[in-house]
């Protein structure tokens, strides 16, 4: 077994704006790389994370070009992260799922296999968990067994780890020294609400940017989504109180009576967030109406559910600041503190190993 000492080295595959980076060099693991086929995160991931992007796509990265990230100085410790593409096994796609759309899970195992790193680490949606659905999961557990790590996954919601946002997720670890797993749940008696981290910030209207903060910015709402916002009440209100003239005629049908409890709905204050996704930022895109203020949550307070910094720099000015852009960096990010959390049980995974 390699020393606790050694430098634990990483490379990030699909690392996107640097969610699960920042969360693992919290921890002090030495992020070298990160790679994605999206250029426009360059930016952000470097500037975050003072590490390289390397834009590429997954499918044509090599064995040798992640080799030679991690180096060759003796007593390395190499993991290999990553977060798939994740809309295929998403229970909001309801498309039918492609090979093609398969390809980056299957390539992620393929590198396992060929460049043997020490430790994996895998974050996906909850439903990828199905390996009946999606046998593409089966082989990839089954690359880890035939290629002698030991491995355990599990679909855990981030909120019991201290996100303020219900989000379940399947996370995975797998490592060639012996038994692995997540920390001990951290928050699950307390979780942390809306109300703990976004309270402070200052009221700002639909299609308002607070001076103090650009990102603190609120998209403007057409009118008849105005009317609507103010006529659902505060603190986790829906459409169900909604007059006849506001409602959508969708759900003025026997079949999207189902659908009005889950869109246009306003956050609780002493509840977790829901899930945040790449259009967390729009009223009509699920329960993202602001607990109070007369608008969707603004691009700040979506950062904050995904647990982001408020020094977290996604664009490198102002002007360059394309709102539905960072939305979508934001949403497809692996929530920061996750990350940590992945980087604490790597830590205690290698400190119980350098005992035996």
């Amino acid at each position: 077994m390699k020393s606790q000492s050694s430098k634990i080295k990483v490379v990030d595959l699909f690392c996107g704006i640097g969610g699960l980076t920042h969360g693992l060099i919290k921890e002090g693991l030495d992020v070298v790389a990160g790679i994605d086929n999206d250029s426009s995160c360059k930016f952000g991931y470097e500037y975050n994370n003072k590490t390289q992007f390397i834009d590429s796509d997954i499918l044509k990265v090599t064995p040798d070009q992640i080799n030679k990230l991690f180096g060759t100085k003796k007593g390395t410790i190499r993991v290999l992260a990553g977060c798939a593409p994740c809309q295929p096994f998403s229970r909001l796609n309801l498309k039918k799922v492609t090979e093609k759309q398969l390809e980056p899970l299957g390539k992620f195992a393929q590198l396992i296999a060929a460049i043997q790193p020490d430790i994996v680490s895998m974050e996906n949606v909850s439903g990828l968990a199905d390996t009946n659905k999606y046998p593409v999961f089966a082989k990839f557990i089954k690359t880890l067994v035939d290629n002698g790590y030991k491995y355990k996954y599990e679909v855990v919601d981030v909120s019991e780890f201290g996100v303020p946002q219900k989000r379940k997720r399947l996370v995975l670890l797998a490592s060639r020294f012996g038994e692995i797993e997540l920390i001990k749940r951290t928050h699950k008696d307390k979780r942390v609400t809306v109300r703990d981290v976004i309270r402070h910030l200052e009221p700002i209207k639909d299609g308002q940017t607070s001076k103090k903060d650009p990102l603190h910015k609120a998209r403007k709402l057409d009118p008849i989504n105005l009317e609507r916002i103010k006529a659902t009440p505060h603190n986790g209100g829906n459409s169900e109180s909604w007059s006849e003239d506001l409602m959508l005629t969708c759900h003025k049908k026997a079949s999207g009576k189902t659908y009005r409890s889950t869109v246009y709905g306003r956050m609780r204050w002493d509840e977790p967030a829901p899930t945040m996704t790449t259009q967390c930022i729009g009223l009509g895109n699920g329960r993202f109406g602001h607990p109070t203020q007369n608008r969707a949550i603004s691009l700040r307070e979506a950062a904050i559910f995904q647990t982001f910094p408020e020094n977290y720099k996604f664009t490198e000015s102002e002007d360059a600041m394309v709102v539905t852009k960072v939305a979508k960096f934001i949403g497809n990010a692996v929530p920061v503190r996750l990350g940590s959390v992945i980087g604490k049980s790597i830590k205690n995974h290698l400190k119980y190993y350098e005992k035996q």
